[in-house]
Parts: C-alpha cells; structure tokens; sequence
C-alpha cells in the first residue's frame, strides 16, 4: 500500500480524504475523519446534540461521495426535506474539497433533546420524507439527481439505497461521531463495487451477490466505529488493518478539506439581480440595501443592488 510522503504516519489525517481501490476486488473507496472544519461547521448555529450528531454524519457523507467527483467546479448537494419529525430540513453540500451544511429543526420538539447525547432513526428526525442526492458536473453544465424514501436507522442506510436504486452500484458505508460539549469529530468509510465492463445504468443489482463485492464487504464491514475516530490511528493503517489481505490497495490522498461558504457580496448580487425590479423594491431597507441571512455560516449581509 502506497502513502503520501509528505504526511507523517503520526498524523491524524483530519479534514483529509483518501482515495483507494482493490483493482483485483474491482472495488473502489474513500475514507475520511473530519476535526476542525466540522467543529467550525457546527458553530454557526446552536444546535442541540441530537442535531450536532445528524449534521455531522451528513458532512462525512457528504465528504466521501463529494469526493467521488474528479472534475473541478462539480458539486454534490445532500438535501433533506420532510416533515412530521423533529428536522424539516437539512442541506450539505460539497464543491473542490469545501464541505458545507445547515439544519433546520423544530425547537420546541427538540427542547427534549437539548441536553442528551441521544441518536435517533430517520422516522424519529424526520417523520417522513426524502432525500435528495444531487451531482452537478461543471464540465458539462448537467446535473444528474437521484431521490429515495428517508428510511432506515441512519442517513447511511438512505444514502446506500439512493446508489443501489439510482446507480445500480453496491455500497457500503460506515459512519461514526463523536461530541464531548463544543468538540466534535466524525469519520467514515464508503467502499463501491464497481466490475469491469458493466458502466452506468448496465450495473445491476446482481451484482451484490458477486463473490469479490461480499469478500471486501466483510472486510469493510469489519471497521470498528472507535477505528473511524481515533485520532492517533492514520488513515493509511486503518485501511491496512482492513485490507491488507489483499493482493494490491492502491491509495491516493486527496485534497485537505475546509468549511466553505459562497456568501459573498458579489455572489448574491449575481442572484438577486435576476429579480424583476417591483420584487427588489419590496426587498430593500431604508438605506436601499437588502439584507441577505446566510444559513450556512449564520451571517447577515447587505446587499447593495
């Protein structure tokens, strides 16, 4: 197994993405353990611990199968909308290394909740609803989106059905978080069969039964949620307890991660400029201004327009 020789095998590979594929197995992966950027992430709302845990799983989903894409400016949007639970709304998304993300919840449900550290199902959170996992791929100015049912235990069960019933492509994922008060950290582990010969849409789901996807299922599977956190195990060894086994792990580091938001000036003047006039005049504030709540990184700012 390769490693990058500028990080030390001592480093915790924080706000890190590794790449990595079993080219024997056919398979294909990305790990990740988020630290400060999720931390910096969670600060720009109060959120209970109950939601603190739902958003941080959804920025390390968000991180692995952002990082799924290869080309620049392309962007992958996790949205969830339902209602009846104690959650209406959560949106990450993830675009050149910079992950992002938002919860809206119900206060008074969740008043419960404020001081436990509990984790609840999808029907809990949300009641019902969906989630919608978007890719908008610059290149080609094409976007292409997939929907499935919030159900299951975890966002991880949601999002393994979306790429078996969108993309045909087996998955498996593991998630884990952790949060003492203001700290917070999360890791995870996506691994994809993907068989020669068969592209897009010809994937079918026959292929969960392939003896090379159920051999590094077992394997992946095995990865204890302490393994995902632990802050003095590299990323490079804990995918050589998993797969050393195998013939050849090639590994490639990706891009170190950081919180990004496009609240700028400029970017909500390109947006508000596409309002017809009557609707801006209804929008602007006595100095002729109109401000603008960020719900990313819980700024106001006034746009001059």
């Amino acid at each position: 197994m390769s490693e990058d020789p500028t990080v030390r095998r001592s480093d915790t590979g924080f706000d890190r993405v590794l790449a990595f594929s079993l080219p024997a197995r056919h398979a294909r992966g990305r790990v990740v353990r988020l630290g400060p950027v999720l931390e910096t992430v969670l600060s720009a709302h109060s959120y209970p611990p109950v939601v603190k845990h739902l958003l941080a799983e959804a920025l390390v989903m968000t991180a692995l199968m952002g990082s799924l894409l290869k080309e620049e400016g392309a962007q992958l949007t996790i949205q969830a909308q339902a209602e009846g639970g104690l959650v209406d709304m959560m949106v990450c998304d993830y675009r050149d290394g910079e992950v992002r993300g938002y919860v809206h919840f119900e206060a008074e449900k969740l008043a419960a909740f404020a001081d436990e550290d509990v984790q609840l199902d999808l029907p809990a959170l949300f009641g019902t609803g969906y989630l919608a996992i978007t890719f908008d791929l610059a290149a080609t100015n094409k976007r292409y989106q997939g929907v499935v049912p919030l159900e299951g235990a975890s966002l991880a069960d949601a999002c393994e059905a979306y790429f078996a019933q969108s993309e045909q492509v087996p998955t498996l994922l593991r998630i884990s978080v952790r949060s003492n008060g203001d700290r917070c950290m999360a890791g995870g582990l996506l691994v994809q069969f993907l068989p020669d010969g068969e592209e897009g849409q010809a994937r079918l789901h026959a292929q969960e039964d392939h003896p090379d996807w159920e051999h590094i299922a077992v394997l992946a599977g095995s990865v204890q949620r302490e393994e995902l956190l632990d802050p003095v195990l590299a990323l490079e060894e804990l995918l050589w307890r998993l797969f050393h086994e195998e013939d050849e792990v090639r590994v490639e580091p990706l891009m170190l991660l950081q919180r990004g938001c496009r609240c700028t000036i400029e970017h909500y003047q390109g947006i508000l400029s596409r309002f017809p006039e009557d609707q801006l005049a209804d929008l602007r504030e006595g100095d002729g201004m109109i401000p603008v709540d960020c719900a990313f990184c819980s700024k106001i700012l006034r746009i001059p327009i």
